[in-house]
């Protein structure tokens, strides 16, 4: 039960980042100031930086784009390291069903109302775990195979696993 409440926790992590970057304080003031940009409209720098939403931008709502704003305000301030991160979880974000997301901000709604002494126990129990255990915690979850009695997406009567073909 730990190894799995570890996982779900660890998968939120790269969710969790972009949904902090995306309650900025900062980029809630900016939205009351004035509606930001459409895409066109931005710089070539911060379209350079922003990359990863072009195709949805002009669909975000001025909360979102005030907040993504921030994020590319801050990121030349960033290490590369960090810049990289950054570009990473945009992707992963930009990537990610309309379910998902809202998925990843109750992760982070759930996350954030958690003590800090609760978030570092979990993460001691994390660390402590051996290599191996913590990169199978991390790893994607395999897809799941389709039954044996199912051809092409078609699931036969009587359970029976299909028949070989002849050559």
């Amino acid at each position: 039960m730990l190894r799995d409440h570890l996982r779900r926790w660890l998968l939120a992590g790269g969710t969790l980042l972009v949904a902090l970057l995306l309650v900025s304080g900062n980029a809630l003031a900016q939205a009351k100031k004035k509606p930001p940009p459409a895409w066109s409209e931005l710089s070539p720098a911060k379209q350079k930086i922003l990359a990863p939403l072009a195709g949805e931008w002009d669909r975000l709502d001025a909360a979102n784009r005030a907040r993504w704003l921030g994020v590319a305000k801050r990121y030349p301030d960033m290490t590369p390291v960090g810049q990289k991160r950054t570009q990473s979880r945009m992707e992963k974000w930009a990537k990610l069903t309309p379910r998902q997301r809202e998925e990843a901000r109750e992760k982070y709604r759930r996350l954030k109302g958690k003590e800090d002494a609760d978030l570092r126990g979990m993460w001691q129990q994390y660390q402590s775990l051996p290599p191996a255990e913590r990169q199978a915690l991390t790893a994607p979850a395999a897809p799941a195979k389709p039954p044996a009695d199912r051809v092409r997406g078609q699931r036969r009567q009587d359970g029976q696993a299909p028949a070989a073909k002849g050559k």
